[in-house]
């Protein structure tokens, strides 16, 4: 078969959905077309075809919006696909519509709401409208949470048997294996992603000013991109000594295995895989109390949740996981990767993905 996946990302197409390539292409031909974020070639390794093409995936411009939907036309015509995928939110709308219209079956991965969805307006009921055009005709729908299918299934967007919930995309339990936990008096936490308000780096750099000014012995390690100007708060907070700025960097395991504790205050999520992979290497993890975050935690088990966009409550689990002595954080973090093992295994999650889209 032929297959078609379109993304918004080439690089968030090759660290999450390596694995699940890897199975179609054993039967099929995959053709991808995607910006290039830095791994088309690893994808072009691994058999794929892959065609470029330029996409804003955060803004709303019509013109840009419109070449782009001339591209994607134009591609699944000269592909000839008999099977789209598509990915994220532009993607999932043009790439759906354009699939109907020309009567391909195709799949749409729901990988998370986006701001849209987080304020009533006009905005969100454009979006819904066009969600319910570009979904009207897929053969499965994929959620990573169950909020956000309930959100579709409520405003009427989907049938209920077009729905398929997954465990986000699953961890790669053999790549984030369990690791020994280090000792060290000062709290090293680590945050990992797109450095931006949404992933909730205010809330962060608030609590831990709070635990600085308390005289907690703590340090926050930050990876990922500036998505949003933050550089020169970062400088000021790293000249303080308490923040250390890595930048992007290609493997996060030397980083994870260094820290206590990973922490993801964010304010929305599809399912976020630095929760799974960090909880799968075996350490505690703080996060948003949230659809797509609270499923890799168990309160007070495995780590801890906090109310999301809350500098008070995140600062107050933050400063109680500084309390615990070595053991307790230690046996978090053994909670932690039994429970990626037992729902959030990446092999299991590939092999519902399938039977999904061969139904």
């Amino acid at each position: 078969m032929r297959i078609l996946i379109l993304a918004n990302s080439s690089s968030g197409v090759y660290s999450f959905r390596k694995e699940l390539i890897e199975e179609l292409l054993r039967k099929n031909e995959i053709f991808i077309v995607t910006p290039d974020s830095g791994k088309c070639e690893c994808l072009r390794i691994l058999g794929c075809k892959v065609i470029n093409v330029s996409m804003d995936r955060r803004g709303i411009n019509p013109l840009k919006d419109i070449k782009l939907i001339q591209q994607l036309y134009l591609n699944i015509q000269i592909i000839q696909p008999e099977l789209v995928i598509t990915y994220t939110i532009k993607p999932n709308i043009y790439g759906g519509i354009i699939s109907r219209i020309l009567k391909i079956p195709y799949a749409v991965n729901i990988t998370g709401l986006g701001t849209a969805f987080q304020k009533e307006g006009f905005l969100k009921k454009a979006i819904i409208k066009m969600y319910k055009i570009s979904c009207k005709k897929a053969k499965v729908v994929f959620f990573e949470n169950s909020a956000n299918k309930d959100i579709f299934l409520e405003n009427k967007i989907i049938l209920s048997d077009q729905a398929c919930l997954l465990n986000g995309a699953g961890v790669n339990l053999d790549k984030y294996f369990l690791t020994e936990y280090p000792q060290g008096e000062i709290t090293k936490f680590l945050f990992i992603g797109r450095v931006m308000a949404e992933k909730g780096i205010n809330e962060l750099l608030e609590a831990m000013k709070l635990l600085i000014k308390d005289g907690v012995k703590a340090e926050l390690h930050i990876l990922g991109a500036y998505e949003e100007d933050y550089r020169d708060i970062m400088k000021e907070y790293e000249k303080k000594g308490w923040l250390y700025y890595h930048g992007f960097q290609k493997d996060i395991r030397e980083f994870i295995q260094k820290a206590h504790c990973f922490v993801l205050p964010s304010w929305h999520e599809g399912m976020a895989n630095t929760n799974l992979e960090c909880a799968a290497s075996g350490r505690p993890v703080i996060t948003s109390n949230i659809p797509g975050c609270r499923e890799a935690v168990i309160d007070g088990i495995s780590g801890y949740l906090a109310e999301s966009k809350d500098v008070d409550d995140l600062y107050y689990v933050m400063k109680k996981f500084t309390k615990l002595p070595y053991e307790e954080r230690e046996q978090m973090g053994i909670e932690g990767r039994k429970h990626m093992e037992e729902y959030f295994d990446k092999k299991i999650v590939i092999r519902e993905t399938v039977e999904g889209l061969y139904k």
